[in-house]
């Protein structure tokens, strides 16, 4: 499991030039700038805490990134650009959660998918397609927004030769 429940509150420093140092659990103390704070509109489901992240790539050529949490230093959920993974995947953002999100209606949204991966068996990683994470980039604020169950599954196997319902 790539992620844990909250124990004890994120304590943030103020830096000079305005970035803020987050400890966590992976990474030890980071340097976040406050511009790329992302604001959950809702909390994901387990974790009513957490509403502040900011995304922390896993590499430089890696196409994994981390969504850290600003709350909860042990809180972080490997993500990847859903288009990056699965290009014809179209998540159904209605107009309310556009609206949540303070979208415009053609404005393009970034959309995350939150992997799972087994300890010791990297293999059987799978993508939550039905909670995609949509993000407004624009205003730094997300939201899970869940999918059709009868399309999309929880647990999509990455390394498949399947491709998820249309």
């Amino acid at each position: 499991m790539m992620h844990a429940m909250a124990t004890t509150p994120c304590t943030e420093k103020t830096e000079k030039k305005g970035a803020i140092t987050v400890p966590t659990s992976r990474f030890g103390a980071l340097s976040v700038n406050p511009e790329k704070i992302i604001t959950m509109t809702s909390p994901f489901l387990g974790f009513p805490n957490s509403m502040r992240f900011f995304v922390k790539p896993h590499g430089e050529e890696s196409p994994f990134l981390w969504l850290q949490s600003l709350n909860d230093p042990k809180l972080a959920f490997v993500v990847i650009q859903a288009a990056l993974l699965i290009p014809q995947y179209q998540a159904e953002i209605s107009a309310s959660t556009r609206q949540e999100l303070q979208a415009l209606p053609e404005q393009a949204l970034e959309i995350l998918l939150i992997l799972t991966i087994p300890k010791d068996n990297p293999e059987g990683m799978t993508a939550n397609l039905l909670g995609p994470v949509a993000i407004n980039p624009e205003k730094r604020l997300a939201k899970q927004v869940l999918q059709d169950p009868t399309r999309y599954d929880a647990c999509w196997p990455v390394f498949t030769t399947d491709e998820p319902a249309e």
